[in-house]
């Protein structure tokens, strides 16, 4: 499959996006000390559409990040039923949009903007979601930065429940040295979500030794697919990051208090590490519905909602 690459660049940083795979943004090049490196991890296929839209760059997981068990859900009074993904165990996973086309609307040397309205893409969608929904959204590079600006916005006449995450994937090491396992993690997490079988059941820990990543963790040979919640502000904004003490770099992730939760990951490959900001737990709709405050969002019709996560090479 031949897919067209938006290409940004600004001060020697570089950036990759595919509109037509989900506007994922598969390769940040950004510049530190003069050099640049290679801060993301895709598979080399995926630039022609042929990897996995969850498994590279940074997936954008809208109207719903994570799992929904069963791939069935509740909301005002209607029962509503998803594609299920048969990878995990019936259960749908990670929203509509993130292996779908965009609509590119600005192209400028160091911004996108492209634009996502599920009734238009394919309006099967609005036969498993409870209302239309119209997404704007923006990456913008300088030299170290990469920002994601999303607006959601209610096109529709009925609520629009929500929740977003985003999925990055981050080379590790971050340069020619070291090695991934000297990596480390850090998120001002202070809770750790209970999972039985990948979905939460309501309970959070204290977290404690191996995911106790609040000062900073190397990764080792620890697995993590983890969902922290309690996270702690540094001022207004979280902020999280992967650090490289061998090539003396780190990615930093910031993002404001709409996020609630931050999913952990590595791959079984372990030449990345996933840090994830949500705005919600995974499977939020029973959680909710378990009379847990999970971050379900719900946009009145006409209404919108701008979000911004900032990646920052250092």
């Amino acid at each position: 499959m031949s897919l067209e690459i938006i290409r940004l660049s600004n001060a020697g940083a570089t950036a990759q996006i595919l509109p037509e795979f989900g506007i994922n943004c598969f390769s940040w090049r950004p510049v530190v000390t003069g050099a640049a490196f290679d801060a993301l991890w895709a598979v080399p296929e995926f630039a022609s559409g042929e990897g996995k839209p969850s498994h590279s760059g940074i997936p954008i997981l809208f109207p719903f990040p994570g799992r929904i068990r069963n791939s069935a859900y509740e909301f005002a009074g209607k029962q509503y039923t998803l594609t299920a993904s048969g990878m995990n165990s019936g259960n749908a996973i990670h929203g509509f949009v993130m292996n779908r086309p965009w609509e590119v609307i600005v192209r400028g040397e160091s911004r996108v903007v492209a634009r996502f309205q599920a009734s238009q893409v394919e309006p099967k969608i609005l036969e498993e979601w409870p209302a239309d929904f119209e997404l704007t959204a923006e990456y913008a590079l300088t030299a170290s930065t990469l920002s994601f600006t999303l607006t959601v916005r209610n096109p529709d006449t009925r609520p629009l429940p929500w929740g977003l995450g985003l999925h990055p994937y981050f080379r590790v090491p971050l340069g020619t040295g070291g090695a991934a396992s000297e990596c480390q993690l850090q998120v001002p997490a202070a809770k750790r979500w209970e999972l039985v079988n990948v979905l939460p059941t309501g309970k959070q820990r204290d977290v404690s030794g191996t995911y106790d990543l609040r000062a900073g963790r190397a990764i080792a040979d620890q697995e993590y697919d983890d969902v922290y919640g309690g996270l702690e502000a540094t001022g207004k904004e979280f902020a999280c990051a992967v650090i490289d003490p061998a090539n003396g770099r780190r990615i930093n992730i910031t993002f404001g208090p709409e996020y609630r939760t931050v999913v952990v990951y590595t791959p079984p490959h372990r030449e990345a590490v996933c840090i994830e900001p949500y705005t919600c737990v995974p499977d939020l709709f029973w959680l909710s519905e378990q009379g847990h405050d999970v971050g379900l969002q719900v946009l009145a019709p006409g209404a919108s909602f701008t979000t911004r996560v900032e990646f920052t090479a250092a």
